[in-house]
């Protein structure tokens, strides 16, 4: 079968390609998950690249039994095979450990060998390359969300205005307005609708680059973002409350933004995150969704329930709710096909486990995990009386326990504001310490007034280890002369 991927349909198929005893390479996958659809071109490409391993497909969701079996509870999700055994498995879209992985199990390269996306071969072509090398840049990034990305590139702060201002109101979202791929950016495009304003929209998920640079080009971590007349407005919860205290169509009215007739525009429901209503659906059971979308200020649709999950997207929703302290209902949608199909209608999204927060749609696993990962789902559950709000205090012990070795200074260690925070950046750096997390607080007022009364230390930098001061910039320097800091740092 060698330059094929085929598809598993089965337990005993996989069963019976694995006992073979020859490489095999299985990708776990899902329709609505982008990062899979990158993935899949690549595993395309290195069946070429490797004739004598067997590339194996299975739609995660679709299969669960062999989803249960190996564990998995996101997408993509791989397992690798030699010798009728299961040798290694990669969670996540990272181009080049795949390729690490798969010419090992292959037996191309030495165990201590690294591949590359080079060491794809020619084959892979230059569009592919360039997925890769997109890929892994963002995989990169979230890896390492403590430390300041690195400033833009001329050519992408230029391509980003050019979109930026390519509409008088344009919105950066997950999906498209005919198909927003999360609650809140459909709420987003629902509020434009009822404000009659002609937008333009830009899929982030389809360019991890304008993604991520977004997010340091407009200093707002999350999407959707709104922006009018090249100006960000801001996300999902400050174009509700525009919406809602009529600041949103005075702010249009004054930049001149053109509206359109209402006959114009496609119905997309009562703006309840995403839900849309639709013919195709009884009053009955509309009402009775509505119903079960509300019985709980924190509902899951699932498959099975929280203490017996039947797939592994519902089990990492149910983990995360766990992990957050989050009171929640659910719904095993398994026993009521009904309410399966329906919900799908009623909520425009066509995959399970469903969450929603006080009857608005918030996503499903991938979104929610991304929402952990950066803090939004936390903030979320707060701003929704769900959770109590986080205090000063809390968010201070959260940030020193962050790193192990935590820099509070001005500035970042590539581009430090004072040259305090100069110095101790190098004296950590000479000593060897590199892997520091760090807070610029010249960003955040809160964090730099509130810290200095939670260390009873009134100047900065302040650098802590394992949660506990060392000091500022002279203690610093001292112990480094003395040749302690780097013992300090590692005690």
């Amino acid at each position: 079968m060698g330059g094929s991927v085929r598809d598993v349909k089965s337990k005993a198929e996989l069963d019976e390609a694995v006992s073979g005893g020859s490489p095999v390479v299985l990708h776990f996958w899902a329709s609505w998950c982008e990062a899979s659809k990158h993935m899949d071109q690549l595993v395309s490409h290195l069946a070429t690249d490797f004739p004598h391993t067997h590339f194996l497909r299975v739609e995660a969701e679709e299969q669960p039994e062999i989803s249960e079996t190996y564990s998995v509870s996101a997408v993509p999700f791989f397992v690798f095979f030699k010798d009728g055994k299961t040798i290694d498995t990669l969670e996540g879209a990272d181009p080049s450990s795949l390729a690490n992985k798969v010419s090992k199990v292959a037996g191309s390269i030495n165990p201590g060998s690294a591949a590359s996306p080079a060491s794809l071969g020619m084959a892979a072509g230059s569009a592919v390359l360039e997925t890769v090398k997109e890929l892994a840049q963002e995989n990169g990034s979230s890896k390492d969300k403590s430390k300041v990305q690195q400033g833009l590139s001329s050519h992408l702060k230029k391509r980003l205005q050019e979109l930026v201002d390519s509409h008088p109101v344009l919105l950066f979202m997950k999906g498209s307005p005919e198909e927003p791929k999360c609650g809140f950016s459909s709420k987003v495009v629902d509020i434009l609708k009822e404000e009659n304003v002609k937008f333009g929209s830009f899929d982030i998920l389809s360019d991890p680059e304008v993604r991520e640079g977004l997010k340091k080009f407009s200093n707002w971590p999350t999407f959707p973002q709104l922006y009018c007349k090249g100006e960000l407005l801001g996300g999902c919860d400050i174009a509700i409350a525009m919406h809602e205290s009529g600041e949103l169509k005075d702010v249009f009215k004054d930049h001149g933004i053109d509206t359109i007739d209402k006959a114009d525009i496609t119905d997309s429901g009562n703006a309840k995150g995403g839900i849309s209503k639709s013919t195709d659906l009884s009053t009955t059971l509309t009402s009775r969704l509505e119903s079960l979308v509300n019985s709980g200020s924190v509902m899951l649709f699932m498959k099975g329930t929280p203490d017996a999950p039947k797939c592994g997207f519902s089990r990492k929703v149910v983990d995360i709710l766990r992990q957050e302290n989050v009171p929640f209902e659910s719904f095993d949608i398994l026993t009521d096909e009904e309410v399966r199909q329906g919900l799908k209608v009623y909520s425009n999204w066509s995959s399970y486990p469903q969450l929603y927060i006080k009857g608005e749609l918030i996503g499903g696993s991938d979104i929610v995990l991304e929402m952990q990962k950066s803090g939004e789902l936390q903030k979320t559950l707060q701003e929704k009386g769900i959770l109590p709000k986080e205090t000063i205090e809390d968010r201070l012990k959260k940030l020193i326990a962050s790193s192990p070795v935590m820099l509070f200074m001005k500035g970042t260690p590539d581009a430090p504001r004072c040259g305090f925070s100069s110095k101790v950046v190098n004296a950590l750096r000479e000593e060897g310490v590199v892997d520091f997390g760090h807070f610029d607080i010249l960003s955040d007022d809160e964090v730099r007034q509130g810290i200095k009364v939670f260390s009873n230390w009134p100047t900065f930098p302040q650098l802590y280890y394992k949660s506990e001061l060392i000091g500022g910039c002279d203690i610093i320097l001292e112990l480094r002369n003395n040749g302690e800091l780097k013992s300090t740092l590692s005690e």
